[in-house]
């Protein structure tokens, strides 16, 4: 929809589109956007490269204008996120992550809580990864398997039914992906099994690790390449960062070995990366492919003894 107000130092139109907004003649992908705030009829843009735009004077299309501008900005959020499908339940409400607080949207999908904030601060929290969901006054506080703690609440009557529902569904995806879990075949150079998504019953990942090295296979149906990696951690560290990669960027493998360059070109998928620090963390690991041909099993051992690609 298109509004009129000021912006960039005099009165101009403002056009709220899908991927972005458009004052004037420049356009703002909502991957430069680092904070939305509304503050006294007036709405303040924070950019990644620093910039502040202050759009002020909307009149009476103030409200209007922000509902739209953070609604189209939390539904590009959760296409960076890999969301899809409708949520079972979607709600404003108050949200505490590590480093952030405030209000926000907050979303139940079949496997996952998504915290929708208006900054690039935004997580999808896998109910596979979540160690215990509890329910403490207004607020319910997750805690992930790594330790980390979440918490959302203030829904009003809605706070109490979210806390229910988000455990019945922690408690039906865990058993859903155990059981394809134990379904998967793990290949003998690649012994140790993984999942994507658990609704991505198809899909799955095997691993082989060296010392300080892990070389990851796609079960995807294109088997192209094989995906190393090195670490410092123990490898108990790097496999659990791993999984939480994989279950985050689904079957969109080319996120991780994509070059700064080549994501600069991808707006959506540096919004990914920036709310999906497993995925960040597997990016800065990475150390290159192999590609299947005929001395593909030579190289990999070599790799996983510690040898450096070619």
């Amino acid at each position: 929809m298109t509004y009129r107000g000021n912006a960039l130092g005099s009165e101009t139109q403002l056009c709220v589109e899908r991927e972005g907004l458009r004052i004037g003649g420049r356009f703002l992908d909502y991957a430069e956007f680092q904070a939305l705030t509304p503050l006294n009829h007036r709405i303040l843009l924070d950019l990644r490269s620093g910039e502040r735009i202050e759009i002020s004077m909307l009149g009476f299309s103030y409200d209007g204008f922000w509902e739209e501008l953070s609604g189209c900005f939390a539904a590009r959020s959760l296409e960076a996120l890999f969301v899809e499908g409708a949520p079972l339940m979607s709600c404003e409400g108050e949200y505490q992550l590590p480093g952030d607080a405030g209000r926000g949207r907050i979303a139940l999908y079949p496997d996952a809580i998504c915290i929708l904030p208006p900054n690039s601060r935004a997580v999808r929290l896998p109910l596979c990864f979540t160690e215990e969901i509890m329910l403490e006054g207004y607020l319910i506080r997750l805690r992930l398997l790594d330790g980390t703690i979440y918490a959302v609440g203030r829904m009003g009557y809605d706070t109490k039914p979210f806390a229910e529902r988000a455990s019945q569904n922690m408690e039906r995806t865990k058993k859903e992906r155990a059981a394809l879990l134990a379904g998967v075949r793990p290949k003998p150079e690649f012994p140790y099994a993984g999942l994507f998504r658990t609704t991505q019953r198809e899909l799955s990942w095997n691993a082989a690790f060296g010392p300080g090295r892990c070389a990851v296979e796609l079960e995807t149906g294109d088997a192209a390449a094989t995906y190393l990696y090195r670490f410092d951690e123990p490898q108990a560290v790097f496999t659990r960062r791993l999984e939480l990669a994989m279950e985050a960027m689904g079957p969109h493998r080319e996120i991780i070995y994509m070059s700064e360059e080549q994501l600069a070109q991808k707006p959506l998928y540096q919004m990914a990366v920036a709310r999906c620090p497993a995925v960040t963390y597997l990016r800065a690991h990475t150390a290159g492919r192999l590609i299947h041909n005929q001395s593909h099993a030579e190289r990999l051992q070599a790799f996983l003894s510690g040898a450096n690609p070619e």
